[in-house]
């Protein structure tokens, strides 16, 4: 779920920086400009690890700035594809269901990666799955779910131009394609009972 990547880059210390000790003035600069971005084919950035490698600063001609080349590590959010996550239902669809981490909103679950016999209600607005005859399951808004990682988009978040259609230039930056289809997925509550509820909760941080 969580990797460590190798950055390399441009530090640049303003002057009201210079109290600080150079090494907490390059990692607030690094954590500033990459906690909770998305790199293109990378992942999300969580939040520096170490700093591997800095110059010596050089003062920019005419700005006052430090400008200092480092190398470091940083941790990324970037499950694999096969991995079983858990996370919550944030709002369901007729294309399928929308899920949600504590700190990652942008998980998918399409209509025909959920179980044979679901079926949407479009009165309550959710999901339902008739596993047989008699029972009806409910993929509630905010109940814990376990599903597992199918696949992965990357859409370039470069500058909007008057041609772009609007519709891709809100996509996210990042977003995962989970599956439910399989048994021990879906609503947690529906295979674990309370215990499931429970240890779900610690799996997602």
């Amino acid at each position: 779920m969580f990797i460590l990547t190798k950055v390399a880059d441009l530090v640049q210390i303003a002057p009201d920086d210079f109290k600080k000790k150079s090494i907490v003035a390059i990692e607030d600069y690094i954590n500033a400009k990459y906690a909770n971005k998305v790199i293109q084919k990378i992942g999300l950035c969580i939040s520096l690890y170490d700093l591997l490698w800095a110059s010596e600063g050089l003062i920019g001609h005419g700005t006052g700035l430090v400008n200092v080349n480092v190398e470091f590590r940083i941790i990324v959010f970037r499950p694999f594809k096969g991995e079983v996550m858990f996370g919550r239902i944030r709002s369901s669809t007729p294309s399928g269901i929308n899920v949600r981490t504590d700190f990652f909103d942008d998980i998918f679950v399409p209509f025909d990666e959920l179980p044979e016999g679901a079926e949407y209600n479009h009165q309550e607005q959710l999901w339902i799955w008739n596993c047989d005859e008699e029972t009806r399951l409910y993929y509630d808004n905010h109940e814990m779910v376990r599903f597992q990682v199918i696949d992965e988009e990357w859409h370039d978040q470069t500058p909007a131009g008057p041609n772009q259609n609007e519709e891709d230039a809100l996509q996210a930056p990042y977003r995962i394609k989970g599956s439910m289809a399989m048994d021990g997925l879906g609503v947690c509550l529906w295979w674990d009972g309370d215990e499931g509820e429970e240890g779900g909760e610690g799996e997602e941080g």
